[in-house]
């Protein structure tokens, strides 16, 4: 049953589906909110979503990617707006579910696999000696190598390089994202959790890295980055 997996309070994604494909994939936007109320199995009532004060009016019949934080887990369905009401000074969209409640990995925990220039180096003793817990101090200025992100996730990177990086070492990363239209430029610390040489490419290595100093903000950020991405991929995925 639905309330098994999805419970009200529980924060809630729409994304809008574009049918017809007419629309840049930029323009279509997530909006935020809560479940109020589970009716049936296929049907639903979330609080109307909110733009600071104003509430958005999100049509009738309009259809939506929808994903679920819930306390299990992610979960995704697709669902169609069937109403819009008042109840008690609480302002209602009804939905009712046109897919089946699928669990979908934490996006915390998803690896996205993408291709990114970064450029990168290994931390130098006086900067960790110079750690404390408000983070990492870094010398500014120093030479940085060229790298290539392969995959992305809230918790690390995996990248490629000429460069070869100690496990348990500290590697300094920057690279850009875009975020919400925006490039953003990020300088974050991570550990070196596995290195391995490429097959049939010597001299060029892949590490896994765990980010070190990410802020809560920053980890947003990135993981909001790789559900936009999955999203367009997804809908690329069905022409």
């Amino acid at each position: 049953m639905l309330s098994n997996y999805v419970l009200p309070g529980d924060r809630v994604e729409l994304q809008g589906i574009n049918r017809d494909n007419t629309a840049d994939e930029g323009t279509q936007k997530t909006y935020e909110t809560k479940v109020f109320d589970i009716i049936s199995n296929d049907r639903m009532e979330i609080l109307m979503p909110m733009d600071k004060t104003k509430l958005i009016l999100l049509p009738v019949d309009g259809e939506y990617d929808v994903y679920f934080y819930t306390k299990t887990g992610l979960f995704q369905c697709f669902a169609r707006v069937i109403d819009r009401y008042k109840s008690n000074n609480v302002y209602i969209l009804a939905l009712e579910l046109t897919s089946n409640l699928r669990k979908h990995q934490r996006r915390e925990f998803y690896r996205f696999s993408c291709v990114l220039e970064m450029n990168a180096r290994t931390l130098k003793e006086e900067e960790v000696e110079g750690s404390d817990r408000f983070g990492i101090r870094l010398v500014p200025g120093l030479p940085l190598k060229r790298s290539v992100i392969v995959d992305i996730s809230g918790g690390g990177l995996r990248f490629v390089t000429n460069q070869l990086y100690d496990i348990d070492s500290l590697v300094y990363c920057n690279y850009q994202l875009s975020i919400n239209g925006k490039i953003k430029e990020y300088n974050l610390v991570g550990k070196v959790l596995k290195v391995k040489e490429i097959d049939n490419r010597p001299g060029e290595y892949e590490h896994r890295l765990q980010y070190m100093n990410i802020d809560f903000d920053e980890r947003e950020e990135i993981i909001k980055y790789i559900f936009d991405e999955e999203r367009k991929y997804r809908r690329r995925e069905k022409g």
